[in-house]
């Protein structure tokens, strides 16, 4: 008589499970991002303005940032005034940039959550993280596509 191992299932990837992971690991971030005393849309706007070869526009980083997190034009500028009154961007001209400020504080960011990022992430087959981006591009790439056929 022979006998074979149980056949274990892996849970299948759905929009529940997207979403859990997704606030999962919002949720540390988060956590990083209070005891700094910066909001994670700001963080999203913050990190939009340092990653820019050049000075941004006010309203380019609008709609960068909406492009990212599908937030209200207006909740976005009130976040820019925000990052502005906390002297993290500034004006320059027409545009706005990062200050040194803006720059250590994104550092000091990502120097603190590196360990549990890779503490997360750690141990993943490539294999698997290739096919699991392959999967959540085209999740977005659909969901945008929903969303713009809502919208319009």
């Amino acid at each position: 008589m022979t006998t074979t191992a149980p056949t274990i299932t892996a849970p299948v990837a759905d929009a529940r499970a997207l979403g859990l992971a997704h606030y999962a690991a919002r949720g540390v971030l988060e956590y990083v991002l209070a005891r700094h005393g910066i909001t994670f849309q700001q963080q999203i706007a913050l990190r939009a303005a340092v990653g820019a070869d050049v000075p941004q526009a006010p309203d380019d980083l609008v709609t960068q940032v909406r492009g990212s997190l599908k937030a209200d034009p207006a909740d976005i500028r009130a976040t820019l005034d925000e990052l502005l009154a906390k002297r993290l961007l500034v004006v320059d001209g027409a545009h706005l940039r990062p200050t040194d400020a803006g720059r250590e504080l994104l550092a000091a960011i990502g120097a603190e959550t590196a360990p549990v990022t890779a503490r997360i992430w750690g141990g993943i087959p490539a294999e698997d993280l290739a096919a699991a981006g392959r999967v959540l591009s085209l999740v977005t790439e659909r969901a945008n596509a929903e969303l713009a056929a809502l919208t319009t």
